[in-house]
């Protein structure tokens, strides 16, 4: 069996489970960071109105880039309106008549 100069041949690593892999705390940490910043997206691009950005959030997947950009640039929250229910969204829409 070929070994590397480390003393440990490929085997090794593949015969780990998943979650003692080397791996699996990056995994899971970039999963998490991911999730976290998808989902506020989603979220204020549905309360905006704006199904191309809902879209492009649900079907891009960028480790959250993309979702920065719209919360931050598109949508223009600052970071303590991320988690708000409040009415912080009534400036996007401008040209809409919420009176029916």
């Amino acid at each position: 069996m070929y070994t590397h100069h480390y003393g440990m041949d490929q085997s090794f690593f593949i015969n780990l489970p998943f979650w003692s892999s080397p791996l699996f705390g990056l995994v899971a940490v970039a999963a998490l960071w991911s999730l976290v910043w998808k989902g506020l997206g989603l979220w204020h691009a549905s309360r905006n109105g704006q199904p191309w950005w809902f879209m492009a959030i649900f079907v891009v997947n960028t480790a959250g880039i993309l979702e920065i950009f719209y919360l931050f640039f598109v949508a223009k929250l600052k970071f303590d309106q991320l988690f708000t229910k409040g009415n912080s969204h009534a400036h996007v829409h401008p040209h809409h008549d919420h009176t029916h």
